[in-house]
């Protein structure tokens, strides 16, 4: 398959696409040369297991053949390719993408610090992409990865799949009606992380499992003993070499909503209000982040807190007086979710993915499904209906409008999120003034120690 035109979605555009007007004409048009718009797309995937095992069913269940698969641990690589038996298996993706000249798409679904290192690889190669979230672990990763995809003309898509529900793209158009007036707050939690944090390296080393390269694993960081159940499976997410905390891993869900509803640039102030302390190794057990948003676009300055973990046993959230017409209607807040709050009244969504959402106008004590809000309701459907997370991406590939979270905004949305990383390093209480354009802070000039990463072992952008 060769590369299809990009349609080069500019920040502008993605503001006036991601609004009401999202249901008019593809963003397009997509060109494929040489191959018929109906032959089979060979794709490969770097992670197979955890999230690589459902991104690559879901790869093959939209049509995709099967013909590589990647994987540094070989019990799982063995395990899918049982399922795959047509598929070549490799342990490192740089040999399996040199040597398998087939393949036009690839998934990569690994640990956060080798997304940026295999996705360029592959796009600079003419493959298109599909990375799971966040899109990359630092700043510099984000927008690089946006301008590779514009370049190669690829076709890409981040894993954050609540992109394709109907209530978030609902909501985004809903919030842009101005059905609660201008949005001056935003408060996001998470009851993550559910993995090890605020812990120290441990010392000694375990025995490598002979299933495992931990040379591959360990990618362009510096190296450190294997311990047994510290990094690799899951518990990778905590530690500042190989994830990127609460924060990265699901602000990506829970921001993307009200990113695109309120069309979030970058922010001029970041700060880390409050956090359980940092160390050299692993991110906090708790924090409470402050983002400030300029005027953009017809709106007005907004102050953004994130929140997640446990503080004193208890959920790191909102307090009572900015939660109380969600407590006043739900009794309680749920571990997860989302609250804006306008000149004329309040949205709640109650999940990760912004799936569902309730309304409250400021004459109103209590939310209301937003299906029986009669303010909702009279305003007509005018979005993008999705024909699946995945099956986007296909379609992007095969000619059809930029996938919902591609790169282009996808990384935007990363880059934004990864400051608070940034914030937590720098310092509690710390007033990070940002300058985005130039991925600087003016007067905290050691941020940028945390803006780009060193790569090692032979690992290269």
């Amino acid at each position: 398959m060769t590369k299809t035109p990009s349609s080069g979605l500019t920040r502008r555009k993605f503001i006036s696409h991601s609004s009401a007007a999202m249901g008019a004409a593809a963003f397009g048009p997509f060109i494929l040369r040489g191959q018929n718009l109906n032959s089979k797309i060979n794709a490969a995937a770097i992670g197979a297991g955890g999230k690589g095992s459902s991104d690559t069913d879901n790869n093959a269940r939209c049509g995709a053949n099967i013909v590589a698969l990647c994987d540094v641990d070989l019990n799982t690589l063995r395990s899918r390719g049982q399922k795959y038996p047509g598929a070549a298996l490799y342990q490192d993706f740089r040999k399996m993408l040199e040597k398998e000249k087939s393949i036009d798409a690839v998934s990569v679904s690994t640990p956060d610090h080798m997304h940026a290192v295999a996705a360029i690889m592959a796009m600079k190669m003419g493959k298109h992409v599909y990375v799971q979230k966040p899109l990359t672990q630092s700043v510099y990763e984000a927008r690089l990865m946006a301008k590779v995809a514009k370049e190669q003309k690829v076709a890409t898509q981040m894993g954050n799949q609540g992109s394709a529900g109907s209530g978030l793209r609902r909501a985004v158009q809903v919030i842009q009606s101005g059905i609660i007036g201008d949005v001056t707050e935003l408060h996001v939690w998470s009851n993550r992380p559910v993995w090890p944090q605020g812990i120290d390296r441990p010392k000694g080393s375990d025995p490598v499992p002979e299933h495992l390269n931990w040379d591959l694993w360990q990618g362009p960081v510096k190296h450190r003993p294997y311990k047994s159940g510290v990094y690799h499976t899951f518990k990778w997410r905590g530690w500042l070499d190989y994830g990127t905390g609460a924060l990265g891993d699901m602000a990506c869900h829970t921001v993307n909503m009200p990113f695109r509803a309120l069309k979030l640039g970058y922010p001029t102030v970041v700060e880390a209000e409050d956090h359980s302390g940092i160390n050299k190794e692993t991110y906090p057990l708790n924090s409470r982040i402050r983002f400030e948003f300029p005027e953009r676009d017809g709106m007005v300055p907004l102050k953004f807190w994130w929140y997640d973990g446990k503080k004193e046993g208890a959920q790191n959230q909102p307090n009572k007086d900015v939660a109380s017409k969600i407590r006043n209607t739900f009794g309680n807040i749920r571990g997860s979710g989302c609250l804006l709050v306008g000149s004329k009244g309040q949205i709640y969504t109650p999940d990760d993915y912004g799936s569902r959402y309730y309304v409250s106008l400021n004459d109103e004590k209590k939310f209301k499904d937003s299906r029986k809000h009669g303010a909702d309701q009279a305003i007509a459907d005018d979005f993008w209906k999705s024909p699946g997370h995945n099956q986007e991406w296909f379609d992007m590939m095969k000619g059809g409008r930029d996938a919902y979270s591609n790169f282009d905004n996808a990384a935007y949305l990363t880059e934004i999120i990864l400051l608070g990383c940034i914030a937590l390093q720098v310092g509690k209480k710390r007033k990070m003034e940002w300058d985005g354009p130039n991925m600087k802070s003016p007067n905290i000039p050691e941020a940028a120690n945390y803006v780009k990463r060193e790569y090692l072992n032979g690992y290269t952008l």
